[in-house]
């Protein structure tokens, strides 16, 4: 087919599209919903996707935390519960026996706690004692201010380094460093803030205060709670090295036998990753679907008025084949007209979902500061796409009409 006939077939079909454009923008109707949920429901997934690799970037890659309990649960809940406490002696023992990690930190965490400055007092936060070796980790880079030091820890001084919730709710628009707060029904000057690290999935994190692991017994005791691990590998490539050490040394230290259950748990990043790909495959599932119930509707649409469309013009179609048009002339007429109607609607929905994505930023930020004020350009592309695909597909069979039509019949239809 040559050039010419291409540019023909254009003219034609828009010069159809123009006879009829009451129908042509009501047929396209359908297709504009489809086109929007699909590229909508693309900017809020790859938007949750973001929030959900930020989330679980959290915990580190090359982190493993060792605890009596299953971060990701799928255990039997009163099995662990029945585990003995990890206590301070045996976290210790574990950190001076290891050698493949990069730093090993003993915590001891209590939630719920409440928090008081001057006259203000807030609850639910965390209350997090470890040694001055926790500014090796992810969690313990400072913003503002220091971390303490070694000796402070040894030698319990009431000092604190703050997270970045507690310096929003107690300090919104002031200097803490240097301020006392009460933790307890005790005095802790804040030495530091750490740095933000909350997502809008998990945005307590933010919500800690982080003392010297002294302070913090001769504050709770020591067998208020089970102990915390947390081992930094120094890369995710020595994580299994790193992992398989940690699960033998740490059988020797519980003294558990050979063939025995492990009584403790190793948590890391990757058990969430397994958890967010199953909840995204779900999500990506549900919007597909609906997304394809959309399109079938906008297709039948379609489908019916290029029927309507080849049956209105069959003596130009005949005329047309009397005079020496191909088959493949008529066809390529059609499918453009149907992929033409699809575009135009994939263009007016796209312009209303980038007014819609940034008025839903706008609106709320606050309350999901994960999405953008745009959509992605990959997303239009698809969604532009997607729609001359599906033109092709409901205007397919109506060409295959029109372009099977013979001449002599064409010509005498009335």
């Amino acid at each position: 087919m040559i050039a010419s006939e291409y540019i023909e077939s254009f003219s034609i079909a828009f010069a159809a599209l123009r006879q009829n454009k009451l129908r042509a923008v009501l047929t396209t109707l359908g297709i504009v919903i489809g086109i929007a949920v699909v590229t909508l429901m693309g900017w809020a997934l790859n938007s949750l996707d973001a929030a959900f690799d930020a989330t679980i970037d959290i915990l580190g890659n090359d982190m493993l935390y060792v605890d009596k309990w299953s971060w990701a649960g799928g255990n039997n809940w009163r099995l662990m519960e029945s585990r003995k406490n990890i206590t301070i002696e045996q976290a210790e023992e574990l950190i001076e026996r290891l050698k493949t990690p990069q730093v090993a930190v003993p915590m001891g965490s209590l939630w719920g706690r409440s928090i008081i400055y001057n006259d203000l007092k807030a609850n639910g936060f965390t209350v997090t004692g470890v040694r001055a070796t926790y500014t090796q980790t992810p969690a313990g880079n400072v913003d503002e201010g220091r971390f303490f030091s070694e000796i402070e820890d040894r030698y319990s001084e009431n000092v604190v380094v703050v997270g970045y919730g507690v310096k929003k709710v107690f300090f919104p628009n002031s200097d803490p460093i240097g301020k006392t707060i009460k933790i307890n029904g005790m005095q802790f000057t804040i030495i530091g803030v750490i740095a933000k690290r909350g997502t809008a999935l998990m945005d307590f994190v933010d919500n800690q205060v982080f003392i010297p692991l002294n302070s913090f017994f001769g504050l709770y005791g020591k067998s208020i709670r089970s102990i915390s691990i947390a081992v930094k590998a120094g890369s995710p490539e020595l994580l299994d090295d790193v992992r398989s050490e940690v699960v033998g040394t740490m059988r020797i230290v519980r003294n558990l036998p050979p063939g025995k259950d492990e009584d403790f748990s190793i948590n890391e990043s990757q058990m969430f990753h397994e958890q967010v790909a199953e909840i995204r495959f779900y999500i990506w599932a549900i919007g597909i679907f609906l997304t394809a119930m959309s399109f079938i509707v906008g297709m039948i649409g379609i489908m019916n008025v290029m029927f309507v469309s080849v049956t209105e013009r069959t003596k130009e179609i005949g005329i047309r084949k009397a005079i020496g048009a191909k088959r493949l002339s008529i066809l390529m007429q059609f499918l453009v007209e149907a992929a033409t109607l699809c575009v135009a609607g994939a263009i007016v929905a796209i312009l209303l979902c980038i007014v819609a994505a940034a008025g839903i930023y706008f609106a709320f930020k606050e309350q999901a500061p994960f999405l953008t004020p745009y959509i992605p350009v990959p997303i239009l592309i698809i969604a532009i796409v997607v729609s001359v695909v599906v033109g092709i597909l409901a205007g397919l069979f109506p060409a295959l009409r029109a372009a099977r039509m013979n001449p002599v019949d064409a010509l005498r239809y009335e």
